[in-house]
């Protein structure tokens, strides 16, 4: 008697699912928010790189408004405070700028360190390192900005058009931050050394700073210096957010000083557009 044989193929186990994109999207969210902890638990237990932050601006707004204020013409008004409320606006956006040198040394350490490639072989997302130290810059910003108004006000600068145009204000002025942010994002990923980030840095950034409206107005300079502060990105953030906080100096006849609101909103948009995929193709090449 034969014996039946059963041709049939053993029931396979069913396929491991992909996870969807609204998984993927929760891991990235909770990766990210995991890196923003960490980098802000850095700032908690290093509270020096921030004063250090702090030092040059308070140092302007003190020898600047006080010092050489007196003699520093603001267009359009002659109260011996006007060159303060002036200076502030400008000081609230030199320490965005400055605040990527801290952004720069931050992410070079981690390379340098080894800790970037840790994150890589563990089950993280991997944009979530980048975007965590976006976020944490951010908030450090909301930080230095409550400090420096608190200071502003101190020395005499107020704001004058309501406090909604004041949020709208600090809303460019984090706008340009985040754009800064991911600026030094690359350049921290490309240094070959975390000691060569300052000196990238701040040569190029105090150059930015004088040749904008943050100190002077740009009317009061030479034809081809005032045209060129006119288009630093730098000035239209500037400019918009004296117009929103009704401090002094508004002024120029050119598009882009007529235009400093769209100005403030296009240039950290460019920005974006430019350093957001440049950091991440770079990030993905590390250690290939």
């Amino acid at each position: 008697m034969s014996t039946a044989i059963s041709t049939s193929a053993p029931a396979s186990s069913p396929a491991t699912a992909a996870p969807s994109a609204l998984t993927r999207l929760r891991w990235w969210v909770c990766d990210s928010w995991v890196m923003t902890k960490r980098n802000m638990t850095h700032v908690v237990r290093e509270p020096e790189e921030v004063v250090i932050y702090f030092t040059l601006p308070i140092m302007f707004v003190l020898v600047f408004g006080y010092v050489f204020g007196s003699g520093m013409a603001v267009p359009g008004a002659s109260s011996d405070s006007a060159y303060r409320e002036f200076l502030l606006p400008g000081v609230f956006v030199m320490t965005m700028l400055y605040g990527l040198g801290a952004t720069a040394s931050g992410i070079a350490f981690d390379v340098g360190r080894g800790v970037v490639d840790r994150f890589r072989s563990m089950p993280v997302t991997r944009s979530a390192l980048v975007t965590g130290r976006s976020l944490a810059d951010l908030l450090r910003a909301l930080l230095e900005m409550t400090v420096l108004v608190v200071c502003g006000l101190l020395v005499g600068w107020q704001w004058h058009r309501g406090i909604g145009n004041a949020l709208l204000a600090v809303g460019l002025i984090l706008l340009l931050r985040i754009a800064l942010t991911w600026m030094g994002i690359l350049l921290g990923l490309i240094v070959p050394n975390p000691d060569l980030v300052a000196v990238i840095v701040f040569p190029t950034a105090f150059p930015l700073t004088a040749v904008s409206n943050v100190f002077v107005a740009p009317e009061l300079m030479p034809g081809w210096l005032g045209a060129v502060s006119e288009w630093n990105p730098l000035s239209a953030t500037v400019g918009a957010i004296r117009e929103l906080f009704g401090n002094p100096g508004l002024g120029g006849s050119s598009w882009v000083a007529e235009h400093a609101l769209v100005m403030a909103v296009v240039w950290p948009l460019l920005m974006l557009a430019i350093f957001v995929p440049l950091s991440v193709w770079r990030y993905q090449r590390l250690s290939r």
